[in-house]
């Protein structure tokens, strides 16, 4: 992009907005800086980069989402950067006529290119930072190159092509914009942005880090100004030297019988008249060659290989970035038909089957051959990830999230929350079409893991914000009167564990529809030291089985000496604010006849505990009973018989022959215990 668009972005918008144009991209960038550096200094960063950043602070259904989406960007930015350097070889050959497809002949260039790039990638990390190295010495000689030859004069032959050194009257004709061909300042933006998108190279690799909570704010901030202010002096200069439009013609010179119409004031003054490109489309000038760098710098073949550097050390990094983004997404089986594609290789688990997924995606967007299309595409997933790393930052700061202390302190919330509105309002502006496809596509990846619920706790920001405002809410709620319309019975159900007694839970069920208070109670009798490990064992289980059972209800325990003190511990005890249980659901006592008096008693006092407290009461009679938990026993016994079948099956089976009269002795065993326990369930 700085050796092959920027005169051209400048050419367009003019210095004056061509400032703006570098401007805002770095404003983005710099504010996604700033909160991913908060983000990384908040806590281990391991590998995965912006999806490992988005998905541990939002969540896995905002992670899981723009993950797929970054990781399909950076292998989009492969085929951008590729196009790039096929672009420059094919303009080299133009020259001896050794091209004659054009589009061909970048689409050909461009899939062995990549190939190459596969073979340094596949080789590991340890050659990849090492062609690194070669590729940035080389850029920074040729940058260096462009600043000398901008002051050395300049040849008849590079004034005929609109090189005429430092004039201050070009420079003020390449102020104001002249946007040709149906191009706009947000398109023109479009083009240049995925310049700025190389920040998150480093937070990309936070696997390989040595120190990644120091590397990537340090790295990412430094590179954005440096490359600010490199992207905006090489314009600069260029606008100052460089005419937008020449013939490349060195007779096209005014005389007595030439005439200069005004086309190129500039030029006219020093004595070229390139008139006729007011008519009709010239080869030559900021506007129409991409190799301007090349004429401007002192020597040629050094900027060439500055375009191939550029090119091929960002095709390289997006080409390491995309696999390994790719690969934490699936190792975190958020989607788990991409499983496949976590398995690595080697000491440093290289993402092969990912470095191949990435191959090919590149390949078929290198096929398009025009860099101005592929650009626009993926500025938008860009933006649409710099947004949610921005709103990352705003979401943990505005939780309160105890978990949330970077350790690096310049950021600002409300900037992060500017810095993801700016990206959205950028990705309408450049294309609105885009804009919708890509949070289109979002959404659905939101949906489909919000649906299907992976089993992680990464103790987001989205967690924090929910209990932060179930707090509020519930404080709210403290202050509002009581009204007969706004009654709801909220139910305290005495089921013993969730699974025992199902027809109470059915029961609740019809009363709050989900939309009441519904508590399921058990009270564990006896010491405390006795009773105290089951009942801290059984909180989360039974918590599970009323979700798995999507019964909107919470599980609650106590441990007492006696039934009735615990019943009563709970009657007083249980709900939060206006959150509290009304009504008191309990099974009838069907042994009373047989039970001993003191039992009764305590059966007859709860029921009088629950009036005393203004409880309401609701008894269910069943003939059969309510209390099913010897079945759910059996059934948990057969389960286990079942798994202890399964591993000896897995054990024995391994080991051939002499094993098999032990193998079907066990077998028929295990069979006997079922059928037992089967009987007994009848």
């Amino acid at each position: 992009m700085l050796f092959i668009r920027l005169s051209w972005v400048f050419g367009q918008a003019g210095w004056g907005l061509g400032i703006v144009v570098i401007a805002l991209s770095c404003v983005v960038t710099i504010i996604t800086g700033l909160s991913m550096s908060a983000i990384c200094t908040n806590g281990v960063v391991r590998g995965g980069g912006a999806y490992y950043l988005i998905s541990r602070s939002l969540g896995p259904e905002f992670g899981g989402s723009i993950g797929l989406i970054f990781a399909f960007a950076n292998a989009v930015a492969v085929a951008m950067y590729v196009v790039g350097f096929a672009e420059t070889v094919v303009d080299l050959l133009k020259y001896a006529s050794l091209m004659v497809d054009e589009i061909n002949d970048i689409r050909i260039i461009g899939c062995i290119t990549v190939v190459l790039l596969l073979g340094i990638s596949v080789a590991g990390m340890e050659w990849e930072a090492k062609a690194q190295i070669v590729l940035l010495i080389i850029l920074l000689v040729a940058i260096v190159n462009v600043f000398v030859g901008t002051a050395i004069p300049a040849t008849a032959d590079k004034k005929s092509k609109g090189f005429f050194g430092y004039q201050s009257n070009i420079f003020m004709e390449n102020f104001p914009p002249a946007f040709r061909d149906g191009e706009t300042f947000f398109s023109v933006f479009a083009i240049f942005f995925p310049a700025a998108t190389g920040i998150l190279a480093g937070a990309n690799i936070s696997g390989d880090l040595r120190d990644a909570q120091a590397a990537i704010p340090k790295g990412t901030l430094l590179a954005i100004v440096i490359t600010g202010i490199t992207y905006l002096g090489v314009a600069l200069c260029v606008s100052a030297t460089v005419v937008r439009d020449a013939t490349g013609n060195t007779t096209d010179i005014i005389n007595s019988s030439s005439f200069c119409n005004g086309s190129a004031v500039s030029a006219c003054e020093l004595g070229y008249n390139f008139s006729s490109c007011a008519t009709q489309t010239c080869k030559f000038g900021s506007m129409n060659n991409f190799q301007v760098m090349t004429m401007v710098s002192g020597f040629g073949p050094l900027i060439t290989a500055g375009t191939f550097s550029a090119t091929l050390s960002s095709a390289l990094a997006s080409l390491v970035s995309a696999p390994k983004v790719f690969q934490a997404l699936c190792k975190d089986n958020i989607y788990k038909a991409l499983h496949f594609f976590a398995k690595g290789h080697g000491k440093n688990n290289e993402p092969i089957r990912g470095y191949i997924l990435t191959f090919i995606i590149s390949v078929a967007f290198i096929l398009i051959g025009n860099l101005n299309t592929i650009a626009p595409i993926i500025s938008n997933f860009f933006l649409a990830s710099y947004a949610l790393i921005n709103f990352s930052c705003f979401h943990a700061s505005y939780a309160k999230s105890p978990g949330w202390r970077p350790a690096y302190k310049y950021y600002n919330m409300w900037l992060s929350l500017l810095g993801a509105l700016l990206c959205c309002v950028v990705m309408f502006v450049i294309n609105w079409w885009a804009a919708l496809l890509t949070y289109g596509i979002e959404i659905l990846l939101y949906v489909y893991v919000t649906v299907k619920k992976p089993d992680v706790n990464w103790g987001s920001s989205t967690q924090a914000v929910t209990f932060v405002s179930a707090v509020s809410n519930a404080l709210s709620l403290a202050g509002v009167e009581d009204h007969v319309k706004n009654f709801r019975p909220q139910i305290l159900a005495l089921t013993g564990s969730a699974q025992s007694r199902p027809a109470l839970l059915d029961l609740a069920h019809c009363f709050t529809k989900n939309y009441g208070l519904c508590l399921t109670c058990e009270v564990f009798v006896g010491p405390r030291s006795e009773t105290l490990q089951g009942m801290n064992a059984g909180m989360e289980r039974n918590q599970l089985y009323l979700n798995k059972t999507k019964r909107k209800a919470l599980y609650a325990a106590v441990t007492c000496d006696d039934f009735r003190e615990g019943t009563e511990s709970l009657l007083q005890a249980s709900g939060l604010g206006r959150m509290k249980p009304n009504t008191l659901m309990i099974g009838f006592k069907r042994n009373w006849r047989t039970a001993g008096a003191d039992k009764v008693q305590s059966y007859v006092g709860i029921l009088h505990d629950a009036f005393d407290f203004e409880y309401g009461m609701v008894m269910l009679r069943m003939n059969q009973g309510l209390d099913v938990s010897h079945l759910v026993e059996a059934e948990e016994e057969m389960l286990k018989a079942a798994k202890e079948q399964q591993a000896l099956d897995n054990e024995m089976i391994p080991n051939g022959g002499k094993m098999k009269g032990l193998f079907r002795k066990s077998r028929n065993s295990s069979q006997q215990v079922l059928t037992t326990r089967g009987t007994h369930l009848k």
